[in-house]
């Protein structure tokens, strides 16, 4: 039997998880994923089913490289059959990637109420319900895009790093920029868990987690291949139906 292959294409690159079933088994981050790079990860892996999904234009030569390498290809829309009901009045305009990552909380927490932060580009929070319902959610700037818009908005702000020292009160004009971004982040997944049912697992992936989870005063859970996951959830989905 042959591996699956999920592609997240995100805004500024794409993720590739290979998967035997349910269990992780390699990955890889493109900044320009080529063709020749899917056909390669096929061979390597011996891939026999494939799904795609992209937060922007679909890539339409790399879709056509996996039918013609693989078994079986989904493309991801929100029409696609999957264990969620998408309660939200523009499904068409959702997200691929937070579909794909409310079917990843569905997959590791069957039954429970979920708080997904997803912290990219853009900072994400959606609601997935315990009985699979996923209600909507937010989306906000993510922790650079803070930073520069303080920059290139204002006058004399100084450009930022997310690196280097943050504390609860900046003593400087770098400091309480940076400072100001990431508590920003904090004070956001602190509100929406307030606001939750208090069994609600509040759930952590993208890039900026290792930055944000140590600052939270309340457990949370993570997974860097969320999204990833809920595509592979997705993609055995229909295998078995």
């Amino acid at each position: 039997m042959g591996y699956n292959l999920t592609i997240d294409q995100g805004n500024s690159a794409a993720k590739i998880v290979i998967w035997h079933n349910d269990a992780y088994v390699a990955d890889s981050f493109h900044q320009e994923l080529s063709v020749q790079d899917v056909k390669d990860i096929i061979t390597q892996y011996n891939v026999s089913s494939a799904i795609y999904s992209s937060v922007g234009v679909a890539g339409k030569e790399i879709t056509t490289a996996l039918r013609q390498a693989c078994d079986n290809v989904i493309e991801l829309t929100h029409e696609t059959p999957m264990p969620i009901v998408l309660n939200y009045d523009t499904p068409e305009t959702l997200g691929r990637d937070r579909i794909a990552a409310a079917v990843g909380a569905y997959d590791l927490f069957p039954g429970k109420n979920v708080l997904i932060v997803d912290m990219g580009t853009a900072v994400t929070y959606d609601i997935l319900s315990d009985n699979a319902h996923f209600n909507g959610g937010n989306i906000a700037p993510g922790l650079k895009m803070r930073l520069d818009a303080l920059h290139q908005l204002t006058a004399r702000l100084p450009q930022v790093s997310h690196e280097g020292n943050s504390p609860t009160w900046g003593k400087d004009t770098e400091t309480a920029i940076r400072a100001g971004a990431i508590y920003g982040i904090v004070g956001e997944i602190s509100h929406y868990k307030s606001i939750l049912p208090d069994n609600t697992i509040v759930l952590l992936t993208g890039g900026w987690v290792n930055k944000i989870q140590g600052l939270l005063s309340f457990p949370t859970e993570i997974d860097e291949h969320l999204v990833n996951r809920g595509l592979n959830c997705i993609l055995r989905y229909n295998e078995n139906k």
